[in-house]
Parts: structure tokens; sequence; C-alpha cells
């Protein structure tokens, strides 16, 4: 509970609000048309029973950053403890003479000085708002002038609930962070009226409510407890808090930023907010509470802490990492932790299988990609296998689940080096000069190096037709992973001249052996030993989803690669060819759907390193004489130097797929000309509207419904929502259930900006 305070008090203390935003609100029961509150000024508007007031505040480490939110005003609560319940654009901050206003035409807009643009508006400009109120229950609404609500705060939350506000079906609260940028946790209330905590988008911690019911809120109520209720108020599940039914004037419920749900109540004889009811009794049940600081655990006084119990860790800025360069020489060995459970958090898909404890280490020892494994057997025996040093977990006397973390062995002690000592100096003699012997040496001389450069002639000569042996080596077996390096003029000699262009810089050529290839030119500026070793990881990656590298050339300013040919050249040409879309059926469509997500999904987990594409489109998928689709130009976004994170560029390729699937669904090149029309027509019940109109009445409504959905999920606007390549490959194999998504691009989301918007559930 003391942990609780502080974890309280803390953030109440950060949202430190000015003096005088304080000293200068007003209570108004109407807030007119034009009405403006500036940074500068410092000024508020108050609810008429003074319990709210919403205006500017800051934090202390941040004097020139600034957001607007509504928060308690009541002069029964202390400054430090008046906490913020509503944010503006969630994360969104503004600099110094920045304003926040109902405009002339009815629009909430929040106007960053320092960028002079607009971050956030309540986009009401065409709903005929006549005025703004701030209700006595902390509710910022826009009424028409029929007194009609057009728009409410509370139907965006942000990190928490007050009494009466319902969560309503894709609605989210999400935790605000230790470094004022959104966190992952979030409160998720989804379609089968299953109440939710995630981590991420894909990670279920704790769930209130069956999902056997639709179409419930979850509500906090007056008296102290948390519900989900029907339209109709019927109540299906409910918590109560510690002091239910007590006379209370002040409670909230607010997704923590350790993770945690809790229910606060104002103590008016403490003058503290006091925790009365908590979703995760055991913080370290809560996902990842430690994140990249170790594995949690509970201290002698009972509070929990995070340790980083791997004496060979990688400590690298305070952060607990495990090995992952296991190409040891002396071998690895795995390191037993008792009673500690670890799971991956970055990505967070372990490889689960059943097994035996002694088959669990030797899996792992055999596996280079493998971390760590933990083994438990709770009446089945698991082994969860984790392929990432960003690892994480708990530890506790009590857990029956052992532990298993992967590094090298320590090198055999070497032996002492003594100084040699210097052999006896033998007696010396005079020499004699031989005199044929000089002959005899020059003479050797002389002929070898005549042979020397006889054989450097003789490779010079050879070295033009030296590819057509490699080539012939490379295909002489099926499956041969030679990489054939060329120079320019075999380059130009196997594409002829470069005279059958196929594609943008992309030409059709053929190896000695008659073997088709696809020939693809970059620029020459690029480095020369950043490109052989991009050129080295591509090449050796091979996926029946993915296009082979098999040569390559680097020389002086020449960059070219070589693929295997397709016989039926890209997807593109048959989307926008109305001849050649007509043999691309429905049940060819999601083949390559699939066939494509798979491979992109093998890029991002089943190779030694992770792999983006970074430019996925219709452009760059091929249809071999099967009509099996191969994804070609993947990973060259090395070559150029586009330095992202792991998990954003994990996100573009999720985007990039889903754009590809809504243009094999509907047939149209620029999904983002049609994305909106496409969730309208879904949503009101006529997916088959999205549907290509060149292909014939064959299409599957279970797999259109399928498809629909997960492309929604893949463009959703707020990144942290989007689903995994592995979620979208099972979804399309029909062996994960999606939820209904929210509209993908209903808001622009700026990088420091948290939506209302659902994300996916434990399904999705």
């Amino acid at each position: 509970m003391l942990e609780q305070d502080k974890l309280l008090h803390g953030f109440a203390l950060l949202l430190c609000i000015s003096l005088g935003s304080l000293l200068s609100g007003i209570a108004v029961s109407e807030i007119p048309l034009g009405s403006k509150l500036s940074v500068g000024e410092s000024n508020s508007w108050v609810s008429s029973n003074g319990d709210f007031a919403i205006g500017f505040y800051n934090f202390p480490d941040q004097p020139k950053q600034f957001s607007v939110g509504i928060r308690f005003n009541s002069k029964s609560v202390p400054v430090n403890k008046q906490t913020v319940v509503w944010v503006a654009g969630g994360d969104v901050t503004v600099g110094n003479n920045s304003y926040f206003q109902l405009q002339e035409n009815g629009e909430l807009v929040l106007f960053d000085a320092l960028q002079g643009e607009e971050v956030w508006t309540s986009k009401t400009s065409q709903l005929s708002v006549a005025l703004a109120v701030l209700r006595d229950d902390g509710n910022l609404v826009l009424l028409n002038e029929n007194r009609d609500v057009i728009w409410q705060s509370f139907d965006s939350p942000t990190d928490t609930l007050l009494p009466g506000q319902r969560l309503s079906t894709f609605r989210t609260l999400r935790a605000a962070s230790q470094n004022y940028v959104s966190s992952l946790y979030s409160l998720y209330m989804n379609v089968s009226g299953q109440l939710q905590l995630k981590w991420e988008s894909s990670i279920v911690y704790w769930s209130a409510g069956r999902p056997s019911h639709s179409n419930l809120s979850a509500v906090l109520t007056s008296d102290g407890s948390l519900q989900l209720v029907a339209p109709n108020l019927e109540r299906f599940w409910s918590v109560f808090g510690e002091d239910h039914n007590d006379t209370v004037r002040f409670r909230f419920l607010r997704l923590d930023v350790d993770g945690n749900l809790r229910l606060y109540s104002w103590m008016e004889v403490s003058q503290t907010w006091r925790s009365v009811w908590q979703a995760v009794e055991n913080q370290c049940n809560v996902f990842a509470t430690c994140d990249q600081q170790g594995i949690c655990a509970f201290n002698a006084s009972g509070s929990h802490v995070c340790t980083c119990p791997f004496h060979h860790a990688v400590q690298s800025n305070s952060k607990c990492l495990v090995s992952s360069q296991h190409d040891c020489k002396p071998g690895s060995i795995m390191v037993e932790h008792a009673n500690m459970f670890l799971y991956g958090i970055y990505p967070v898909h372990d490889f689960i299988s059943r097994t035996s404890l002694d088959k669990c280490k030797s899996m792992c020892l055999s596996d280079a990609s493998c971390t760590a494994v933990t083994f438990t057997n709770d009446g089945s025996a698991k082994c969860r296998m984790m392929k990432t040093q960003y690892v994480s977990g708990y530890s506790d006397p009590s857990l029956s689940a052992t532990s298993f973390v992967k590094r090298c062995s320590d090198p055999l002690a070497a032996d002492p080096i003594f100084p040699l000592k210097s052999p006896p100096q033998a007696h010396k003699e005079p020499y004699n000069i031989c005199i044929p012997c000089l002959v005899g040496a020059a003479s050797g001389t002389i002929f070898v190096f005549i042979v020397i450069q006889l054989g450097m002639g003789f490779y010079l000569y050879k070295r033009k037709n030296n590819y057509r042996r490699l080539a012939s080596l490379a295909h002489s077996r099926p499956g041969s992973k030679c990489l054939i390096m060329l120079s320019f003029t075999e380059i130009k000699e196997l594409t002829g001249n470069f005279n059958d262009q196929i594609g943008p810089k992309m030409f059709k050529g053929a190896l000695p052996d008659k073997q088709p290839v696809a020939v693809k030119e970059l620029e020459g500026t690029i480095e020369a030993r950043k490109f052989r070793a991009a050129v080295s990881k591509v090449g050796s990656i091979y996926h029946k989803g993915l296009a082979k590298l098999e040569g390559y050339c680097c020389e002086f300013n020449h960059r070219y690669l070589v693929y295997e040919y397709a016989e039926n050249g890209s997807l593109e040409k048959y989307i926008e060819n109305p001849t050649l879309a007509e043999r691309l059926t429905w049940r060819k469509r999601m083949d390559i759907s699939l066939n494509v997500g798979r491979a992109i999904f093998y890029l991002h987990t089943e190779c030694r390193e992770f792999l983006c594409h970074g430019n996925l489109k219709c452009e760059n998928v091929v249809l071999d004489e099967n009509f099996e689709a191969k994804v070609k130009e993947f990973g060259l976004g090395m070559l150029y130097g586009e330095a992202s994170s792991r998990r954003a560029s994990a996100q573009k390729d999720v985007e990039d797929f889903g754009k590809m699937v809504l243009t094999l669904v509907s047939g149209f090149k620029e999904v983002k000309d049609v994305l909106d029309w496409a969730y309208k027509e879904w949503m009101e019940g006529h997916p088959e509207n999205v549907v290509d109109k060149r292909l014939k009445n064959e299409v599957d409504a279970e797999e259109l419904e399928c498809a629909l959905r997960i492309t929604f999920w893949c463009l959703q606007a707020d990144e942290r929502v989007k689903p995994s390549m592995g979620e979208v490959v099972k979804v399309l194999e029909g062996t994960l259930p999606a939820d209904p998504p929210p509209p993908p691009f209903s808001c622009l989301i700026s990088a420091r900006e948290v939506e209302d918007t659902s994300e996916s559930g434990s399904e999705v």
C-alpha cells in the first residue's frame, strides 16, 4: 500500500499546476464560441460546482512543455494532489504562447505556437456546435442549439475513468509513461464483453467478464464499484473497492504507469488518494513489469523489486539483457535458475513445445538463435523457448518453473608463457662460396617468376568466362547455396546488354546453363563493403516465399543483384491489366496473401537476425509458373543506411502488407483513396461491394470478412495496436479469430499522441 501511495503522489506532484492557473479560474456554466485558454495567461475553465477545471499544466522537468487537461479543482484537495483525469490529445505537448480554443466554427483546437500548427482538434467544425460546458462530473461537452451532446471528453478517455463514465466496446485507456510518452499498457473493452489489460497488442495479462456477451461497457459507479453493464443497465460483472458504499466525495479509476489498474478514493482525514482496489494483486504478474530491467521478485518487506540475476548478462544503460552472441569457440552452456519463469518481450513471440526438461535444454543449445528457455510441468510438460536478448519474467520460491539462460563457456585457462632461452651459439666456421649453387638458385628463381607471369595471364584471360563455371556449379544440383560474384562485363553478357527490361531498373537475363534470372540495378554510390555485407546476409536466406538471390555485381560504380526469375512477372502487372486480372481468382489472391504473409513473418522472426522488407508492395511480389507468390528486394534498407527501430520496421511491413491485401481484394492499387470507403461498406454490412468487380461469383464470404478485418487492423493509424506478422498469418490461416477493428484512419496520430482507438484482442 505504501508503494501505491508513492506511485500516486509522485504522479500528482509531476503534474504540478502553476499557481496562476488556479487563481485565474472562473466558474462558468457555459463556454461560448471563441473562448480561449492561453499558456501565457494561465487561465482555465471551471465547472459550476468548482470540482473540476480545464487548463494548461506542465511537468517540473519540462518547464517549457505544456499540456491541456481536466483536473480535480476542489478546495478540499491540495494543489499537489489535484490529479489530472483527461488530457487533450493524450501525450501531446505544446510550447510557450500556445492556446486551446473553442473556435467560432464549433471546433476545439490545441494550437502549438512553436510548430505553428494545430496539433489536436475535436473534429466538430461541421456539427453545428453552439457552446461548450465543463460539467460537474468532469465531462467536457460540446452542445448544439438544442443542447444535444455533439462531442464529449468522456468518449475519448486517456488513462482515467470518472464515476459515470463508460468504457464502451473498442474504447481504450492507455497508461501514461514515466518519460511522458505513451506506454505499452492499455485497458481494452473487446467485442466479446471482456475487459482486458494488455501489453502491446497481443498479451492479455488480466481480464474480467466472460466472452459470451457483446455490446457491454465498463462503468465506474459513484459508490465505488467497477461494473460491466449492458445498454439496458443489466449488470454482468462487478468488483468492489474496500470502501464500497462509504461516503467518499471523489473517486477515479486509473491505469497506472506500472501496468496495474487501480481504483482510488479521496481520504478527507489524511488528505491523500488511497488505492482501494487493484486488478492484479501480485504486481509481478503484470506482464513486463520490469521491462528491460530484469525480472520481478519480492524483497523481505513484501515490495516488488526488479533484479538482474543473469551473472553473465549484458549490462547496457542499466538494461538487463541476456547474451545473444552464441557463436562461441569453447561452446555454450545453460545456466539454471530455479523457481523462475522467463518470457521474451521484444518480440513477445516465444516458441512453446511439449517436451522434457533435458530435451528443453538441449533444444536451446542446438539452436543458435535461442537465448533462454523456461520449463514448466503443471500436469503437462512445456518448454518455452526465447530467441531474443530482451527477456523478463518473475521469480518466487513457490514457482515450479525452472529456467535456463544460455551463455558462452569460459575459455580454458592458458598455460603460462615462459621466455625461451636462446639456443647455444654454434662455433662459427668460415663459409666457402658455392658458385654452381648460386647459378642454380638464380635460374630457379627466374623460372618460377616466368611461370607466375604466365599463370596470371592465363587467369586474366579466363576471368571473363569464369562466372560460367560458377553458374554451372551453382545450378548443378537443386538447393545449391552458391552465390555467384559477377563482373559488370558478365552482367552485360547475361542480360544481352540490358536488352529485355521487365520492370523499373529490372532486366531479364540467362546464366550459361540457360537458367533465366532477373537482374536488378541499384545505385552505384552504395559503399562496396556495405553492399557485400548486405548481399552476404540476404544471400543466406532461403524460403519458398522469397525470391532467391543467385548472385551480385560489385565492381567500380556498378551494383547489381541477380534473382531467380519468376515466369509470370510481378503481381502489379496482373492488378493493373484487366485481362490478366481475371486470372487472379479469389483463391489465388488469398493464397498470395498468405504466402507473402508467411515470407515476411519468416524475415521478422525465423532468420538468424531480424530482417525487414521495408518496401513491400505489389511491384515487389512476383509469381512463378504455378502462380506461387515470391517476395523480392527484401532487406535492401541495409544498403541505404535506413536506420529505424526493429519495432518500427516490423510495423512498416505490417502496414504495407495491409495495403497489399486491400489491393488484392478490391483491385485498387492506391488504397489510400478507397480505405475509408472500404471500411464504411464493411461496417454497413456490405463487404461484397469492396471486392474487385473483375472477379466472378467465387468469393468466400468468410474469407472476405477475415481478409478485411486483418487489413483494417494492419492499417490502424495508431501503430501500437497493429498486429504482428505472426498474428496476421494465424488469422489468414484461420487458426486465430480477429475482433472487429475500429476505423483505421479516423484521425491522424502524431508520435506523441495517444488516440482513442482500440487494440486487437488476444485474438489479434
